[in-house]
C-alpha cells in the first residue's frame, strides 16, 4: 500500500470517528492530538460541506492543534451588512446580519415521542463551551420566550442545516408607521468582484430598498393594492408574495416588478417555501367556502417554479422534502436525514403558526368524508399529532406524538 494510500484510510478511519461523535480505537492512532498535520488537513476537507459544520465544530474540541488546523465553519459565521437608517442617512447605522437556521431533533429512545427545535438557536461564544470530562462536548445557546438561556449538548442531538435568514440588529424597524414583515438581502455578483448588494425592507404596505452603490433607501413603486406577506431571494432575483395572492418577481438592478402567479389562480394565503438554490414552491392555502367554516378541511395546491418557461407547475410530489412553514421562516428539510418512526416523512407540510397546540402534518390525497371533496390537494393527516411547545421566535419547538 503507498503512502498516500495508508493516509487516505487514516484519514477515512477518522472521518468516521468524528462524524460518530465516538472515540477513536484504531491501533494506528493511539492519540488524536499526535496526527501528523498533513493527515489533519485531509480531515479538514473532507469536513468542507455545510452538513459536517457541527463536526467540524467537534473536531476543533479536541485540542489547540486541531483547533488551529480547522477553520471555524463558514456556514455557522454571521456576516453582516452596515446601513444607515431612516433617521438620519449620515449618521445613524445598523445592520442587517446573515442568520444561520437548523432543526435540532433531540435524540431518544424509539418509543419516546420526537422533539423538534426549528430556528435560530444561536452559539456558545464562550470560552469554557467544553465540558469535561469528555473534550468533544460541545454546546449551543439555546433560548425560548419566557425561559432561561440553557445550553444544549450537541451530542444528544441530530442537527440538520436549513440555510439562513436576514435580521435586522441595532434598529427596530417595528417602531415606523407600518408593521414591519422582514428583510431580504441579495449580494449582487459584478464582474471584477465587488461587495454591491440590494437590501428590501418588507412593511407590509411599503417595500423599501436599499442599494449599496447609491447608500440610500428609496420606496419602491406600489406593486399591488395589498399588504406584502414575505419577500425572500432565489437565484438573484427578489420574490415578493401579497395578501390578495398575487406574486411578483422583483429585478435587483431596475427594481421592475413582474406579476407571476399560476395559470389557474386561487384565492388564497399564499406562502413561498424555497428549497436551497435548488426549487422555489408556492404553497396555496385554500378554506372551501361553506356556511359554517371548518379549518379542518383546509386544502393546499403546490407548485414548483420553472424559471425558463416563466410559470409555476403544480406537483404532487416533492419527494423526500418535508416543508416548514411559519414565522420562523418557511424552509425544507430532507426526510431521508431523520429516522425511521420518528413521525416526520416526506412529501409533507407542517404549518408551525396556526392556532392552537395541536397540529398535524398536512399531505397528498388523504382521503376524506365528503364524497364530493377532490383527493388532488394536500389535506390534514392525523397519523401523526404534533404538540407545539413554542412558536415565538427565534425558536418553533414541537413534539411529534404517535
Amino acid at each position: 500500500m503507498t503512502e498516500h494510500a495508508k493516509e487516505q484510510k487514516q484519514s477515512s478511519i477518522m472521518l468516521d470517528c468524528v462524524s460518530k461523535q465516538q472515540p477513536c480505537q484504531s491501533p494506528s492512532v493511539p492519540d488524536w492530538s499526535l496526527l501528523p498535520q498533513e493527515l489533519l488537513h485531509l480531515i479538514a476537507k473532507d469536513l468542507e460541506d455545510e452538513e459536517y459544520c457541527f463536526d467540524v465544530v467537534h473536531a476543533r474540541s479536541v485540542c489547540t492543534s486541531w483547533r488551529s488546523s480547522f477553520p471555524f465553519p463558514s456556514c455557522l459565521l454571521r456576516p453582516s451588512y452596515s446601513l444607515p437608517t431612516f433617521s438620519d442617512e449620515s449618521k445613524v447605522l445598523c445592520t442587517v446580519e446573515k442568520i444561520p437556521l437548523f432543526l435540532f431533533r433531540v435524540k431518544t429512545p424509539a418509543v419516546s415521542p420526537s422533539v423538534f427545535y426549528l430556528g435560530d438557536l444561536g452559539r456558545d461564544n464562550s470560552r469554557d463551551h467544553m465540558e469535561l470530562p469528555s473534550p468533544l462536548q460541545c454546546s449551543v445557546r439555546m433560548q425560548l420566550p419566557g425561559s432561561d438561556p440553557t445550553l444544549m449538548n450537541m451530542l444528544d442531538c441530530q442537527i440538520i442545516s436549513l440555510g439562513h435568514q436576514y435580521r435586522v440588529i441595532g434598529w427596530d424597524p417595528e417602531s415606523w408607521t407600518s408593521p414591519y414583515r422582514g428583510v431580504a438581502l441579495l449580494p449582487l455578483n459584478k464582474e471584477g468582484g465587488g461587495e454591491d448588494f440590494v437590501v428590501i425592507l418588507n412593511f407590509t404596505n411599503d417595500l423599501v430598498v436599499f442599494r449599496s452603490e447609491e447608500t440610500r433607501w428609496v420606496r419602491l413603486g406600489k406593486i399591488t393594492d395589498t399588504s406584502c406577506q414575505k419577500v425572500l431571494t432565489f437565484r438573484g432575483r427578489f420574490y415578493a408574495a401579497y395578501l390578495n395572492g398575487d406574486i411578483f418577481v422583483i429585478d435587483p438592478y431596475s427594481l421592475e416588478a413582474t406579476l407571476m402567479n399560476p395559470a389557474d389562480h386561487f384565492s388564497s394565503i399564499n406562502y413561498l417555501v424555497q428549497s436551497g438554490n435548488d426549487e422555489l414552491f408556492l404553497v396555496e392555502a385554500t378554506i372551501p367556502q361553506a356556511e359554517v367554516v371548518e379549518v379542518s378541511r383546509l386544502t393546499c395546491r403546490v407548485s414548483s417554479l420553472d424559471e425558463d418557461a416563466g410559470e409555476w407547475d403544480v406537483v404532487s410530489d416533492f419527494e423526500d422534502r418535508v416543508l416548514f412553514i411559519g414565522e420562523q421562516g418557511n424552509v425544507t428539510c430532507s426526510a431521508k436525514e431523520l429516522p425511521d418512526g420518528c413521525g416526520v416523512s416526506g412529501n409533507s407540510m407542517l404549518f408551525t403558526d396556526w392556532p392552537g397546540d395541536a397540529i398535524y402534518f398536512y399531505k397528498y390525497g388523504v382521503p376524506t368524508e365528503y364524497a364530493e371533496d377532490d383527493l388532488n390537494f394536500w389535506r390534514l393527516s392525523r397519523e401523526y399529532r404534533v404538540k407545539i411547545l413554542n412558536k415565538s421566535p427565534p425558536v418553533v419547538a414541537f413534539r411529534v406524538e404517535h
